[in-house]
């Protein structure tokens, strides 16, 4: 996927730094997300730091309703400056012309990365020795909520800023990118079930547990600063910076060749991108305007805001309340941790890489929006599982069969429909307009993920 006179990716070490990346940005979700039992646990009595951590634990916690207002507080901040940043972005239209501005913004975004990934470490060794400190529920609550908020927002900066290097890489480094945040949820269940059967202490397992994020982070922060030492990685990413017109033109033939290998060879993308590339014309580059873009990409922006809404609408608020129906037990202990958090990421994962593979259906097809919609079944499903902690709704899928089939099917449509919206979004657009289209699309993934959190209030009052 490299341009011809591009030098190669030696031992694949860019990529395997901007998969690591990737898988860093979500490392703090996953682990907060998987760690609710520890969470409820810490929340039921004053003094817990040497009692047993019991994985069927919901009630106790559920008194905070902490399952919900670690997911909204956890969305908020990535919906908060992705807003501030796509109200920002036509505001830079304007500036981004000159290359000394380039080359001065530039200069804050590694600050902002290198920023966030130590702000973000620094918060990961608080959680690490809270394990240690007794305190009531109540406070432990409160400082809990403000890590999981100031984490989150470090991460929305560092996601922000990490895509907007990926905008100067090839293609195949987004999808590297994008596989490392699929992959964060499966790393965070397997160190959750590695501490679970170490057979220590429950002290000893959470505090193991919440050591390897710090770990991680520690790796991420090696491998960007890696990348300004990589010959590949400098060649685009300097490349973009210093030469925005060739850059550009460069990207349109490249489209323009694709179109061609894609059978798009008559396509009306392909004729306006010909006309700008006539070499007797002189190259301009045009300012895209939020609203032309918005209008072009407006479908595929519903459906991501679609599947994130039902997605985090009852997960985890939902299928972490959900219990084996076998009774106490090896496999009750390991239920949740193994058929909901396992099997979500990795099955998310798998859909996540499949478009790698195939894009069905495509741009031009009206079936997208029904299959987002159709996903709104999983609500009801997983609500009526078996959740024992319950006033309204009965329980009609006692079975474990019955809820690890609605979780496959779950985490597969979800993991391939976010994949597709944000790969066929850019070819809804011309090259110079994809900049934009990509701040807009991160801004409705960070609306859906908010309203499917805030939703999670209601349903789980519906119990």
């Amino acid at each position: 996927m490299a341009r011809g006179d591009a030098p190669e990716d030696s031992y694949h070490l860019v990529g395997t730094s901007f998969f690591i990346l990737g898988l860093g940005t979500l490392l703090p979700w996953n682990f907060f997300i998987t760690a609710i039992p520890y969470f409820q646990a810490r929340l039921a009595v004053v003094n817990v730091t040497g009692e047993p951590c019991d994985a069927n634990i919901t009630s106790p916690g559920d008194a905070f309703n902490f399952n919900n207002w670690m997911t909204l507080l956890s969305q908020l901040p990535l919906l908060l400056f992705t807003l501030l940043n796509s109200f920002f972005y036509q505001c830079w239209l304007f500036l981004s012309g000159t290359q000394l501005f380039l080359v001065m913004h530039s200069i804050p975004e590694m600050v902002r990365i290198l920023g966030s990934l130590l702000g973000i470490l620094m918060l990961f060794v608080l959680t690490a020795a809270l394990v240690k400190v007794d305190m009531s529920p109540e406070l432990f609550f409160s400082i809990t909520m403000a890590s999981i908020w100031f984490i989150n927002s470090f991460c929305a900066i560092l996601q922000g800023s990490l895509f907007g290097q990926l905008g100067a890489m090839p293609p195949t480094y987004s999808t590297l990118f994008l596989s490392g945040q699929g992959l964060a949820g499966t790393f965070a269940a397997l160190a959750m079930l590695m501490s679970m059967a170490s057979g220590v202490d429950a002290q000893t397992s959470a505090l193991g547990y919440f050591i390897t994020p710090c770990v991680g982070t520690l790796v991420s922060i090696a491998c960007y600063l890696s990348l300004s030492h990589l010959e590949f990685a400098r060649y685009y990413l300097d490349k973009k910076v210093s030469h925005p017109q060739a850059y550009e033109l460069e990207t349109r033939a490249e489209l323009l060749q694709a179109d061609e290998k894609n059978g798009f060879a008559g396509s009306p993308q392909k004729a306006r991108l010909a006309l700008e590339m006539e070499p007797e014309k002189e190259p301009k580059l045009e300012k895209a305007s939020v609203l032309v873009v918005l209008r072009k990409i407006w479908v595929m922006a519903l459906c991501i805001v679609l599947v994130f809404t039902v997605t985090l609408s009852v997960f985890p608020a939902i299928t972490a309340m959900v219990t084996s129906s076998r009774g106490p037990g090896k496999w009750s202990q390991f239920f949740n941790p193994i058929c909901c958090f396992l099997l979500f990421n990795t099955m998310d994962w798998l859909g996540r890489s499949m478009t790698s593979y195939f894009l069905w259906p495509d741009q031009d097809g009206r079936l997208l929006p029904l299959l987002a919609c159709l996903r709104f079944l999983f609500v009801p499903l997983f609500m009526l599982c078996h959740v024992p902690e319950r006033s309204h709704l009965p329980v009609l899928f006692p079975q474990d069969a019955c809820f690890i089939t609605f979780m496959l099917l779950f985490a597969l449509s979800n993991g391939y429909l976010v994949s597709l919206t944000m790969c066929l979004a850019p070819r809804q657009v011309l090259p110079h307009e994809s900049e934009a289209a990509g701040a807009l699309m991160t801004f409705f993934l960070a609306l859906g993920l908010s309203c499917g959190a805030s939703l999670s209030f209601l349903f789980k009052s519906l119990l």
